[in-house]
This record gives structure tokens, C-alpha cells and sequence, in this order.
């Protein structure tokens, strides 16, 4: 064989080999990840979700600066994953302005938003104080590609309305969800004779009136079946000494306790009053932002504001099922009470009145076994005014109200067990390594050079 026909063969036999291991690459897509925390590698769960989405997904990182290569990392293995249904994008907000504009946030330097985007729907992922997860980044996903969610609003018991745009109204309540991809229906259980399967949450804003026992056999049903449901409770009746209240204001704003009882939960008839800490002079409107640690619903809130809420609390010999949590408190201990006195004479009765902090609002949560029913969600305040259209503007009473429903509607939130722990390291070197880098970096390649030169001379 000569020469130059062994050549050919060996350079034959290397393109061959080279077309195979490609051919196999993209038949196993097989890749070895050597970081320490696997950042390169997404979880089964992850990566079974976004092989299966029907829909395109746009994310977009709002970061000030040069992005960390982690977040450049995980970027390209969601898009490598989806084949193609996911894109991503890094963008400075301080350099593309126009660019960052279009999703109406502002952002300071100190801030880092990652913004998901379906078809239909969007999720914002704040990740200043810490690095964007997997879990973090999974959940904005399915969180924008869920279908829109339906709240029902029952009517007919007085209730406070979506479609009234006075200063009563939840007019303004309607558009937020409107806009944070969730569909207001009213309902009336009175002409209907049941709670239609299409409403993810069943809401009970502020009802003047008791319903009659077929209705509130038409709730419990819906929530024994897994039903989810915002209870928003009026306000006790209160007088003055020389207007005692009627017969018939006394039976005003049900507490629904005959509802609610069977969840764990108690309202009473009083007005909590926080001295300390209240809104417009009024110490039976509480400000507070004492919340208990329910991530989901109060994470980030600031104050929040009620108009007279009742005092709430757990029922002793409860079921073991039930997950019962206060979430919202009253800001002051020592200066706030729940007020029995009907006749508004403000004064803390010692083993009467119910001693601060005093709950205002409740979460109950039901999980259920495999094969039975979908768990049960319910959050009730003891006040709706602070989601009418004159005080939903109030400090975080939108957010407060928001929240709660999104818990509420929430699809699953996916958990990983083997989640992901790693830090975005700054690798800082001394004067001493400073001067070794550049040793490498830059006189190496010129005396290998000069090396060079000087045999080539010779050689000439």
C-alpha cells in the first residue's frame, strides 16, 4: 500500500468516525456534567414538564450587570431541553431600556427579575436576595401555562358585587384578576341548585343575609369534594347606648360559623381594636403587617387595613385532617382586643373581650388521601370592605387580596427532593497570584514566541 492511499484511508476513517459519534450524540443526547451541584442537569420532573409543553414559553432575565454564567447555564439547558418551545433572554433594563419597558417594571441595580411568558399568561420570579433555582424556574412555567382560572362570586344574600363600580363595589378586585389571568363569574345557588364544576374558587364577599340551609348544604358539599373558597365576613352590628339595635340588625352579616365550624373555625361577634395601629383615626380598623409565616399569601407584604373585622379563632377537638393556620394578626399585644361591647363603649374587659394579638384572618387546608377527593383550601377574613373599590388601593390591600385567591386556585407547586444547593463564587487573588496569571496569560506565549524567532533565524 503506499503512502498516499494510507492517508486517504486514515482521514476516511476519521470522517466516519467523526459522522458516528455525531450520529450518537443526537440519537442519546448524552452529556457529562461535572459541577458540583449538577447545574447543567435539570430533574426528571423538570425535564419531563418541559418536553411536554403544547405551548411556546419566552423568559426574560432582567439583570443589572454582567449576568452570573449560572443563570447563562441554566438558560441553555431549559431551551436545549424543550426543543425549541422555550426561548430565553438576558437583559441589562439599565442599558435596554425600550427593550425592558414593555413589562412595566422598574428596576434599580440592586434588583434581578426573571419574567415567564406563555400564550396567555405571565410570571414574575424575583431572585435579588438569592440565585434562581430549578424549582423556582419550573413553577413560574407552569404557573403561566395553566388554563385560565374561573372565580365564582355567589349573589343573592346581599353580597358585595363585582359589576358595582361605587365605592362598595369589587369592581376593581374583578379587573385585577382580569389581569392576573383569572375569569369573575357571579352565581346564584338559589336558581341554580348547585356549585358549577367549572369554578376553581368560590367566593363569599361580605353576605348581609344567612343563606338557607340548601345553600350552605351546597358549600359544605363543595368543599368536602375539594372545592376551594375565600370567605369574606362582615361586620359585627354596633350601637350607640340610645339606639339599641333591632331584632333584625342583630341577624345581619352572618358570621357563617354554621359553615365554618365544620373547618375548625369560630368567628365571634365582636370588632377588633388595635390602639396602636390603625387606619384614619379608627381604632376598630386595624393597619398591621403581623403576618405568620404562609410564604405563598404573605411573602413581601407590607401593611394591610380592615374596616371592623370580627376576632377568629381554632375549635378545640377538630379534625385530625385539617391544617388550620391565623395568618393575619393585629400589629399591637398589649393595645389590641377583640371588643364585645356592642354599644361602643372601647374598653378592654379582662376574661370578656379576647386579648391581642387577635386573628383576623384563618387558612384551612385539607389534604386528602390518594383516591379520594382533591385537598381543600379555604381562607376566610373577618372583613370584606378591604377589597371595595374606596380601600383596595390602600397600602397592600390589592396584593393581600390577590394572594389569597392565587393560593387558593393554585395548581400543585412542584417540590424537588433532590434540589439543588450551589453559590455564585467570586474567585479573588492576592497580588502574589496576580502576578503568576500574568505570567501565564501573557509572558509565556511571548517567550514561547521569542523561542521561536530565534530558532527560525538560526535555521535561516
Amino acid at each position: 500500500m503506499n503512502r498516499k492511499l494510507f492517508i486517504f484511508l486514515i482521514i476516511f476513517l476519521f470522517c466516519v468516525l467523526l459522522v458516528f459519534i455525531n450520529l450518537v450524540a443526537h440519537q442519546y443526547d448524552l452529556r457529562l456534567d461535572l459541577t458540583a451541584a449538577g447545574q447543567h442537569t435539570l430533574s426528571k420532573d423538570t425535564d419531563a414538564y418541559i418536553k411536554g409543553l403544547d405551548q411556546q414559553i419566552r423568559i426574560t432575565a432582567l439583570h443589572v450587570g454582567i449576568p452570573p454564567k449560572y443563570l447563562e447555564d441554566i438558560f441553555e439547558e431549559y431551551e436545549r431541553r424543550s426543543r425549541g418551545r422555550i426561548t430565553t433572554k438576558i437583559v441589562d433594563p439599565l442599558v435596554d431600556i425600550g427593550y425592558a419597558s414593555q413589562f412595566g417594571n422598574i428596576i434599580t441595580g440592586k434588583q434581578k427579575k426573571v419574567v415567564v411568558q406563555s400564550e396567555t399568561n405571565r410570571q414574575d420570579v424575583d431572585f435579588t436576595d438569592s440565585v434562581l433555582t430549578e424549582e423556582l424556574l419550573t413553577n413560574a412555567i407552569i404557573r403561566s401555562a395553566r388554563p385560565v382560572r374561573k372565580v365564582c362570586f355567589v349573589t343573592g344574600h346581599n353580597e358585595y358585587q363585582i359589576g358595582e363600580e361605587d365605592d362598595h363595589g369589587l369592581s376593581t378586585f374583578d379587573q385585577l384578576l382580569g389581569v392576573n389571568n383569572m375569569e369573575s363569574l357571579e352565581i346564584f345557588l338559589g336558581s341554580e341548585g348547585t356549585i358549577p364544576s367549572y369554578c376553581d374558587v368560590l367566593v363569599i364577599a361580605g353576605p348581609q343575609l344567612q343563606p338557607s340551609k340548601e345553600e350552605e348544604a351546597l358549600i359544605q358539599d363543595y368543599l368536602k369534594k375539594g372545592g376551594d373558597a375565600l370567605f369574606l365576613i362582615e361586620n359585627t352590628k354596633v350601637t350607640t347606648p340610645d339606639k339599641p339595635l333591632t331584632a333584625e340588625e342583630l341577624e345581619l352579616n352572618p358570621s357563617l360559623n354554621s359553615i365554618l365550624n365544620e373547618w375548625g373555625l369560630k368567628v365571634a361577634n365582636d370588632v377588633v381594636i388595635d390602639a396602636d395601629s390603625h387606619a384614619s383615626g379608627d381604632v376598630g380598623s386595624p393597619a398591621t403587617k403581623n403576618y405568620l409565616a404562609h410564604r405563598a399569601i404573605v411573602a413581601e407584604l407590607d401593611y394591610t387595613f380592615y374596616v371592623r373585622p370580627r376576632s377568629i379563632s381554632m375549635l378545640p377537638g377538630r379534625r385530625e385532617t385539617l391544617k388550620v393556620a391565623p395568618v393575619v394578626l393585629t400589629q399591637s399585644a398589649e393595645r389590641s382586643w377583640g371588643e364585645t361591647d356592642r354599644m361602643l363603649r372601647i374598653k378592654f374587659d379582662e376574661g370578656v373581650d379576647r386579648a391581642g394579638p387577635v386573628p383576623i384572618a384563618f387558612v384551612v387546608w385539607e389534604p386528602k388521601a390518594q383516591g379520594e377527593a382533591s385537598d381543600t383550601r379555604i381562607m376566610v377574613f373577618t372583613d370584606a370592605d378591604f377589597l371595595t373599590n374606596i380601600y383596595i388601593g390602600a397600602v397592600n390591600n390589592a396584593q393581600m387580596g390577590l394572594n389569597a385567591v392565587n393560593w387558593l386556585s393554585e395548581l400543585d407547586y412542584k417540590t424537588f427532593l433532590d434540589k439543588k444547593k450551589f453559590e455564585v463564587k467570586r474567585l479573588d487573588l492576592n497580588s502574589a497570584q496576580k502576578r503568576i496569571v500574568l505570567i501565564i496569560l501573557v509572558a509565556m506565549p511571548l517567550l514561547i514566541a521569542f523561542a521561536g524567532l530565534v530558532v527560525w533565524l538560526r535555521k535561516r
